[in-house]
């Protein structure tokens, strides 16, 4: 992959228009869109088929949650033409005919911690302590249910992405979001397990989520050939 490819942009924006804006800007700077419940479901399939049709790689991020018959013919239908996705892995090992069922040409990948919680969040949710006080614990905990289940990676802060490449090799694809650069300010942030682009890629990350900063930023394509360039120096 070349540097620019590592880098996923969000398209959280409520419509089509504003999307189609930042596809624009930013496609020849990013790797991959990422399409999140927002504009799903204010554009729905017919915005995945007009990324398809405009030959835009993009990664569904819907973080589909039920049992497996239910999330069997929907999740496959809908994954399909996205190059990642994401599932929640809390059920390990039952999810796997639904996750192999989901593959396609789709890389699926298992959600760990949200990157919002900190270890109170945690405890609060019933985490037993040995888990919500470490939540490097958790996240391989939970990684190791979305490898049983036949999940090609998963979502986690780039605090983890090192333990988890550690503990399940090379090839499973870590993902992370909360990526705040240090030029990058971000009022009213409610990210806790943050990380720069350079951490993130030198702990193993292989595609790292950046949204506000490029979004936010007053020159946006600048910004992600910012991030890009601090990428590429990470990986030297």
């Amino acid at each position: 992959m070349q540097p620019k490819d590592r880098l996923i942009f969000p398209l959280d924006v409520p419509n089509k228009a504003e999307a189609k804006k930042f596809i624009e800007l930013l496609r020849e700077e990013v790797g991959l869109f990422k399409v999140g419940l927002e504009l799903f479901m204010a554009e729905g399939p017919a915005f995945l088929k007009y990324l398809a049709d405009s030959r835009v790689d993009y990664f569904l991020d819907l973080k589909f949650h039920d049992i497996p018959a239910t999330m069997m013919g929907a999740q496959a239908r809908i994954m399909k033409g996205a190059k990642l996705a994401t599932v929640h892995i809390d059920q390990g090992r039952k999810m796997r005919k639904t996750i192999e069922a989901c593959k396609n040409g789709v890389k699926v990948l298992g959600v760990t911690i949200l990157t919002h919680l900190g270890p109170d969040d945690l405890e609060a949710m019933g985490i037993a302590p040995e888990y919500a006080r470490h939540p490097t614990k958790l996240v391989l905990l939970r990684a190791k249910l979305a490898q049983e289940a036949g999940c090609d990676g998963v979502v986690c802060a780039g605090t983890e992405a090192r333990a988890v490449k550690n503990e399940f090799g090379k090839d499973f694809l870590v993902v992370c979001p909360a990526i705040r650069p240090l030029w990058a300010a971000v009022p009213g942030d409610d990210q806790r397990r943050i990380t720069t682009p350079a951490e993130a890629i030198k702990a193993g990350a292989d595609y790292i989520v950046v949204g506000r900063p490029i979004r936010m930023a007053n020159k946006p394509k600048e910004a992600a050939r910012e991030i890009v360039a601090e990428i590429a120096e990470a990986l030297t």
